[in-house]
């Protein structure tokens, strides 16, 4: 990755440019049995796109905050970079009342009514598949993001040092995100090519970081499991083998 890098979008178009064919996020629902690979241009271009979506089709702003109430998952990790990339906070597990707009699993549609913004439901199921009927006063993410263009360009420039990132009690900057997931990733041993496999939830810093940022700032990929408790020490020891895992964070 650049030295000059300061958000993770920086971080991302510096993948994209060093080798987008190289596999990003590898991601298991342990529940389902759900596996999904996607490359840095595969990671990319969603990101794109959901970025696109965020700014035109929600007429979103630098500042704005989004609460992000979905669990360890590829796409929020997408999202997560689309809000980077339009210069939204991205306030994980947010009180969706105090949010601008809303991005909504499941698991979270009845608190996430109290937003009066803007408000999209993710189905999460296998493929990036849509609700068979999207929840009332929801837009359906998978319905509305393909048409979205393949390419982002933010209409105002993302400020760095403007908050980025909201978790568990703390607010960081991009700048101090872009410095956190690399120190994280010294301290994990991570470098570049390095595959981290990452149990953790995405409820705290070290879940965000395990889970996305820090392979991300050390050039390298995560393999990322949710439900990870339901695979037994023998499927675990064989995915490591299988998925060429340098590295566990669970």
């Amino acid at each position: 990755m650049n030295a000059s890098d300061r958000t993770p979008a920086d971080l991302l178009r510096s993948a994209l440019a060093a080798d987008p064919a190289r596999p990003l996020v590898t991601f298991y629902d342990d529940a389902t049995g759900e596996r999904v690979e996607l490359s840095v241009a595969t990671f990319a271009n969603w990101v794109a796109k959901t970025a696109n979506l965020l700014q035109d089709g929600l007429s979103a702003e630098p500042g704005d905050r989004l609460a992000l109430l979905l669990p360890a998952h590829w796409q929020t990790a997408v999202w997560l970079l689309a809000c980077s990339s339009v210069g939204v906070v991205a306030d994980v597990g947010g009180d969706p009342a105090g949010a601008d707009l809303v991005v909504s699993g499941p698991d979270g549609l009845a608190a996430a009514r109290a937003c009066s913004g803007e408000r999209i439901a993710l189905a999460l199921r296998p493929l990036g598949g849509r609700f068979p009927q999207a929840p009332e006063g929801f837009a359906d993410y998978a319905v509305e993001v393909p048409s979205q263009g393949d390419r982002f360009v933010p209409y105002v420039p993302v400020d760095p040092d403007a908050p980025a990132l909201a978790v568990a009690g703390t607010e960081l900057t991009g700048t101090q995100l872009v410095e956190r997931a690399r120190a994280d990733a010294a301290e994990l041993g991570l470098a570049a090519g390095s595959r981290l496999l990452s149990g953790r939830p995405y409820d705290t810093w070290d879940g965000l970081s395990a889970g996305l940022y820090a392979p991300l700032a050390a050039g390298g990929s995560v393999v990322l499991c949710r439900n990870l408790d339901q695979l037994s020490p023998e499927g675990l020891a064989k995915r490591i083998d299988s998925e060429r895992v340098t590295g566990t964070a669970t």
